[in-house]
């Protein structure tokens, strides 16, 4: 039995970007006392800080679970590297910096799928609760007084600048605010950096938390199985420093992991696809069939260009360069030590006749090795990465075994479906022309990837195969559906469907990929769980 001290009113598990803001919530007015267990340590890696310091968490086992998703025919064979934050803050902690919300359409397709409240009108109050947005924008839309600071790019490049008026050249409208009212158009990415630090979860909602005396945070405390009590949650098993204990809650448990590690602790907690629990020897608790599936990521495509006339990140991110940026970073803030992996951003669609973009693209003036994001090349290139915004492909995550400690089983099934690898490659061919405006010639030198000759349908779907690697946005594998949804996790508040006292709160609970970016969402919805957590009267719906 677990010893008194170790009972409080929520367990959280995961204090990543939604457990972050759990944590912070609901222990905001003192009355209930919150525990939050992390599998990770605690954010102290001076890269996680620097803006730029991505290329290096990207890899570090220090901070990262280094996860691989299994091979498929949309990878031609290839395993997928996807890095997922273990740490506070999680992938908040570790990502690429952009804020992102989405299409009006994305939410209120979640609402016409079942789920009372989660409609555009409703979450746009939490979106606005958790932003504070320093720059301009419509304040109909954007939120000012929020914790997690949203700032704009104030580093100019010709190339950046050029991209821009090719795209406007190509009738694509310039858009100053892609999170306002329309996300349509093509500008300069906003993003979650703050006085040239990154602005994680953990910096904008943790931290200020745990110096409360009703919160414990538990660093290296990584989760193993849920406990019951009859039919209720009542708290959490954890392993730490190869010993087992157990804290209780006495009123809910939040799983917030992700979307990995939320469904594979409900599985061998016993709460998942019955065949699946008997192959893993882990009595069933709660049959839910829809426990890992429907997982859905962006897949994302680089294609490159060689520049000519100017200087590009590759070449100031080496030798003596590199020491002047290192310079200008800390001692005023400034240079390519403050930017994110992309710099500009475009929302397009693969056909005319669509009512909402199903494209987005990012440009930034830099190169890397065989196309994929980790080390840069040494002459002057440019970036134009594409993806499907909403991708009908859909795959599980599945426990491999009982063991916590074990990577569970990751498979997108990137591109089987036969609508995204028709709109991939019509954005491929888009970020080819966009390559050739006028605006972008006198930088042009020629086309590195897919390559000039590279122009039929199945070539260039070959390229898509063989190249094309996640964006970092995992999503829906513990649906958010209703009781009537076969393969729904959650209902519409979080909880877990026939099981009291439990909760999902995370990415994992996205009944569809919004057209962004998931670190925006993942906000809007630990916002919105903790008024449904503590039963709190929602803000009223945005009259927009």
């Amino acid at each position: 039995m677990p010893k008194p001290t170790d009972t409080f009113d929520f367990v959280i598990v995961g204090t990543g970007t939604a457990g972050a803001v759990l944590v912070n919530r609901l222990s905001a007015d003192g009355r209930f006392r919150v525990c939050a267990l992390e599998a990770g340590g605690r954010d102290s890696n001076p890269f996680i800080h620097i803006p730029a310091g991505f290329m290096k968490t990207m890899t570090s086992p220090s901070v990262n679970w280094l996860y691989e998703a299994e091979p498929g025919p949309g990878t031609a064979g290839r395993r997928i590297a996807h890095p997922r934050g273990k740490t506070f803050g999680g992938s908040s902690s570790i990502n690429g910096h952009i804020y992102n919300r989405g299409q009006r359409a994305d939410f209120d397709h979640w609402a016409q799928c079942g789920n009372r409240g989660w409609g555009y009108a409703d979450v746009l109050p939490y979106f606005r609760r958790s932003e504070g947005r320093i720059g301009d924008g419509d304040d109909r839309f954007r939120g000012r007084e929020g914790e997690f600071k949203v700032e704009d790019l104030h580093w100019g490049n010709p190339l950046c600048d050029a991209f821009i008026a090719g795209a406007e050249s190509l009738g694509i409208p310039r858009n100053p605010d892609y999170n306002g009212a329309k996300q349509e158009g093509v500008g300069y990415f906003q993003r979650s950096v703050h006085r040239a630090r990154r602005m994680s979860a953990a910096r904008a909602h943790l931290r200020p938390a745990m110096r409360r005396p009703n919160v414990e945070v538990r660093p290296h405390a990584h989760a193993s199985r849920i406990v019951f009590d009859g039919g209720c949650a009542c708290g959490v098993e954890y392993l730490r420093d190869g010993e087992r204990y157990e804290v209780r809650a006495t009123r809910e448990v939040i799983i917030a992991g992700g979307a990995v590690n939320s469904p594979q602790l409900l599985q061998i907690s016993g709460i998942g696809p019955p065949s699946l629990l008997n192959d893993l020897q882990v009595p069933v608790y709660l049959a839910l069939p829809g426990v890992g599936e429907n997982l859905r990521d962006h897949y994302a495509v680089r294609t490159a260009f060689k520049v000519q006339g100017t200087r590009t990140i590759n070449e100031l991110a080496r030798g003596w360069r590199l020491g002047l940026e290192i310079a200008k970073y800390f001692l005023a803030g400034k240079g390519i030590l403050t930017l994110q992996p992309t710099l500009v951003g475009c929302f397009w669609k693969s056909d005319d006749a669509l009512e909402n973009g199903d494209l987005q693209l990012t440009f930034t003036p830099a190169s890397y090795r065989q196309g994929v994001q980790s080390t840069l090349e040494s002459e002057p290139g440019a970036t134009i990465a594409v993806w499907q915004q909403r991708p009908q492909s859909s795959g599980f995550v599945r426990a491999r075994t009982p063991n916590p400690l074990d990577k569970p089983l990751i498979q997108p099934n990137y591109l089987t479906a036969e609508y995204d690898r028709q709109v991939i490659v019509k954005g491929v061919r888009l970020a080819k022309r966009l390559m050739r405006t006028a605006a972008l010639r006198p930088w042009f030198k020629h086309e590195a990837l897919p390559g000039e000759e590279i122009e039929r349908d199945d070539e260039l779907l070959d390229f898509v195969f063989g190249i094309g690697t996640t964006a970092f946005h995992l999503m829906g594998s513990c649906r958010m559906g209703p009781a009537s949804d076969p393969m729904a996790v959650v209902d519409d508040r979080l909880r877990v469907h026939g099981v009291e006292g439990l909760r999902v709160a995370d990415a994992s609970i996205m009944p569809m990929m919004p057209s962004a970016n998931t670190n925006a969402s993942t906000l809007m919805i630990a916002e919105k769980a903790s008024d449904l957590i503590l039963d709190r009267i929602p803000p009223e719906s945005a009259a927009l």
